[in-house]
């Protein structure tokens, strides 16, 4: 069975999740560590569940989501994985990040670029990626069709979207991203959005502001 546990860290409150079963397999989504308390807080829960962590996902490459890159990536051995398009977004982060007042953060490269449709397996679990740019030019979202969830990144939100006055951002493009990728998920999939709380497809299809489709 498969279990998350979501961590909200540094000061844009962003969500890093622990995707893990029954297997003792698990991977990191968006670890947005900075602090030591932090990735201590992280590495304390991978302890005490006895997890062995087989990979590290970025769903995209803001500094939000990849201050703790470097920390996992040494920490547990383990490969980072983006999108192809969302590299000079990554590789950017050094130059800007202490202007954010990030002025200890540590670059990490990737070391294998994810795909549209690709399947990404660990311990008993399998997620497709879904390629959903419009945030990010390189925005990946990884749904798990059994289990009926999607971890959105920066695209969908409880009532909201991400936002697009960012370099590589574009609204046309997210919106179109979330109508023939997000919203052709059945309406029970849950969502596991970059901030925030939970929410599911079918109640945003009918009640987000920016991107609601009405039903014929």
């Amino acid at each position: 069975m498969l279990q998350i546990e979501s961590f909200v860290f540094n000061p844009f409150q962003e969500n890093t999740y622990v995707l893990y079963d029954d297997s003792g397999e698990c991977v990191i989504i968006d670890p947005g560590c900075y602090e030591p308390f932090e990735r201590q807080e992280l590495a304390d829960f991978i302890s005490a569940e006895g997890l062995t962590v087989k990979m590290l996902l970025n769903t995209h490459c803001h500094i939000d989501h990849v201050l703790g890159n470097a920390f996992v990536k040494e920490k547990y051995g383990v490969r980072l994985y983006i999108h192809a398009k969302d590299e000079p977004v990554l590789r950017a982060v050094k130059a800007y990040a202490p202007n954010y007042g990030f002025a200890q953060y540590h670059e990490a490269t990737p070391d294998a670029f994810l795909e549209e449709g690709q399947d990404i397996a660990f311990g008993q679990q399998s997620f497709k990626v879904l390629f959903v740019p419009g945030h990010a030019p390189g925005h990946v979202a990884f749904y798990n069709e059994k289990e009926k969830i999607v971890m959105s990144g920066d695209v969908l939100f409880q009532n909201s979207i991400g936002r697009t006055d960012l370099p590589g951002g574009d609204f046309d493009t997210l919106i179109r991203s979330i109508h023939q990728k997000l919203f052709t998920l059945p309406d029970d999939v849950i969502v596991f959005p970059g901030h925030g709380p939970e929410t599911n497809i079918g109640f945003e299809k009918k009640t987000n502001p920016f991107c609601a489709v009405i039903s014929t």
